[in-house]
């Protein structure tokens, strides 16, 4: 594969050098022609009157100086003509030279990005874009239109029309690369509602890139200013400063320093992401206490490492698994939970945090990412539906409705919100192993959201408090149980004793009507009671308490 891309892009670039090169030599050809046609009048006339003078035979008395001097000024013109016409064409060529180097870019189909300058300050854009049109429940065509922003608007005009129609509004709008099956260079632009969203295609990856920063500009209404462009740099310059990690965390928490022992700090969060009196008690933390030097940032939804998750595994592993990663069984707890919020998300990365103490933590991962983004040039996110329930958080794919990831609530011990970006949001995730050799290991996960984060960190804190009411409940009816237990045992207890006093009083009765003397009955007839009789009902009766007890 490989190679047969590497052979088309070699003939892609021959065809297209060659093609440039004809065109200058082409031009070249031209300017020839054009300095010919001022030296094709010279040469007839001269040999004109050289033939004139050869034919007449005229003498010298005819040749005077006058005509001589016009001849030799004829000459030397010319010579001029050819001259110069020799100077440009070594010109021309330096010329064509220097564009063939110039243009060496141009002729490769994906040429490197650092080569090429991108220009993200940008807030006009205009261009040729595909975008993909839904034919049907799984297919898409893709159709060809002029595309230019006007103002907060993404406009589009197709081939013969007179003016340009509106595709979208693109004011707090948001956008991303995505990957399609059939196209490169896709992105995908979602309206502010979350209710609209179109994919385009740009032409090259330089392309791409500059409409993904153009319309993230607009999008923060940089162009009502004054000077847009300046306005997008100097934006974009302290966006990029404001994310950049801090080496410490001294100089933000001098002033932070308690004065008294700390107390334990509560898992629970604000919302707003706040720094309230859980982060006053606060000391300086150093940037090594909260991520390890060399711990790597993941950029695309990796599963949790759990050992909750290896059991399951081990449980499940005996049942037919569905071939298009759905379960075959869905969770009753989730299916029972009073919970169900539904919300439209971007994962931006997660990375492997020492501590989980602080909201602090949820700050610097987001710093981290959004700072690894700028600097490598990452605008690809994968969008996703987050669902919280009073049991988990999961992470669906919103065309497939399958689960990608599923984060048990208990073990999310910290959530906070960006504290100027409320689109920013962050969770941290307790895990039971992973690389640290088995204790537990906590990953900060970012995500971003239609500005709903503080809506998000709510749900998820009604989540945990109806968990928490629900647990106390469910306790609460566990020890009932137990104590109904307890109180049946003791009956069953109590009946067995009265039953074990009911058959000694039996027993003492027998044997005191076996030691009386044998007495006559109403007939003249004498009652015995043998020992053997009496051994045999001793029997009976013991047998019978037996099968009572053993039942």
């Amino acid at each position: 594969m490989f190679k047969t891309k590497f052979e088309a892009t070699e003939d892609v670039y021959t065809s297209r050098k060659k093609m440039h090169q004809t065109m200058m030599h082409y031009f070249c050809a031209l300017n020839t022609i054009q300095y010919k046609k001022k030296s094709a009048i010279l040469e007839p006339l001269l040999g004109y009157m050289q033939a004139q003078i050869n034919f007449f035979k005229m003498g010298s008395e005819n040749l005077n100086t006058q005509l001589e001097e016009f001849l030799s000024n004829i000459g030397t013109s010319v010579q001029n003509v050819r001259r110069e016409m020799d100077t440009d064409v070594e010109n021309m060529q330096q010329t064509i030279q220097d564009m063939e180097v110039a243009s060496e870019l141009l002729y490769i189909p994906d040429p490197d990005p650092k080569k090429l300058p991108i220009n993200r300050n940008l807030t006009r854009k205009a261009g040729y874009l595909n975008i993909r049109n839904k034919t049907g429940l799984v297919s898409s065509s893709w159709e060809r239109y002029y595309f230019f922003t006007q103002g907060g608007n993404l406009m589009s005009q197709a081939r013969g029309d007179v003016a340009g129609g509106l595709v979208m509004d693109i004011d707090n709008c948001s956008v991303m690369a995505v990957d399609c099956e059939d196209r490169r260079y896709c992105f995908q632009i979602t309206a502010f509602d979350g209710k609209k969203s179109v994919i385009l295609q740009a032409e090259s990856r330089k392309d791409s890139e500059e409409w993904i920063a153009t319309i993230n500009n607009i999008s923060k209404r940089i162009y009502l200013t004054e000077n847009p462009e300046e306005t997008a740099a100097r934006v974009n310059q302290s966006a990029l400063e404001a994310v950049t990690p801090s080496p410490s965390f001294q100089q933000r928490h001098e002033s932070m320093r308690p004065a008294a022992p700390s107390r334990p700090h509560t898992v629970r969060t604000n919302s707003t992401g706040s720094v309230g009196s859980d982060n006053s008690v606060l000391t300086a933390l150093s940037l090594d206490s909260i991520v390890a030097p060399d711990t790597p940032i993941q950029f695309d939804i990796i599963s949790p490492v759990s050992e909750d998750q290896s059991g399951q595994q081990k449980t499940q592993s005996n049942r037919r698994t569905n071939p298009f990663g759905e379960s075959g069984e869905k969770s009753e707890s989730s299916e029972d939970s009073i919970l169900h919020q539904l919300f439209i998300v971007r994962f931006l990365g997660s990375m492997e945090v020492k501590t989980d103490e602080s909201t602090e933590v949820v700050y610097e991962i987001m710093r981290q990412i959004l700072a690894a983004r700028a600097i490598h040039n990452i605008f690809r996110m994968t969008e996703s539906h987050l669902l919280v329930t009073c049991d988990c958080l999961k992470l669906i794919d919103p065309q497939t409705q399958v689960t990608r990831l599923r984060f048990p609530l208990p073990n999310v011990v910290l959530y906070a919100t960006h504290q100027e970006n409320k689109r920013l949001f962050g969770f941290v995730l307790r895990t039971a192993g992973g690389r640290s050799e088995g204790r537990p290991v906590s990953v900060c996960y970012i995500f971003e959201s239609n500005n709903e984060g503080e809506k998000i960190c709510d749900s998820v804190g009604l989540a945990k408090q109806i968990a928490l009411h629900a647990e106390l409940d469910r306790r609460a009816s566990e020890k009932q149980k137990e104590i109904e237990k307890v109180k049946e045992k003791q009956q069953k207890e109590i009946s067995k004793q009265k039953e074990i006093e009911k058959d000694l009083e039996e027993q003492s009765r027998l044997i005191a009507a076996s030691s009386r003397p044998n007495q006559a009955g109403a007939d003249g007839q004498f009652v015995v009671l043998s020992s053997s009789q009496s051994e045999d009902s001793d029997l009976g009766e013991n047998g019978k308490k037996k099968t009572e007890s053993e039942a």
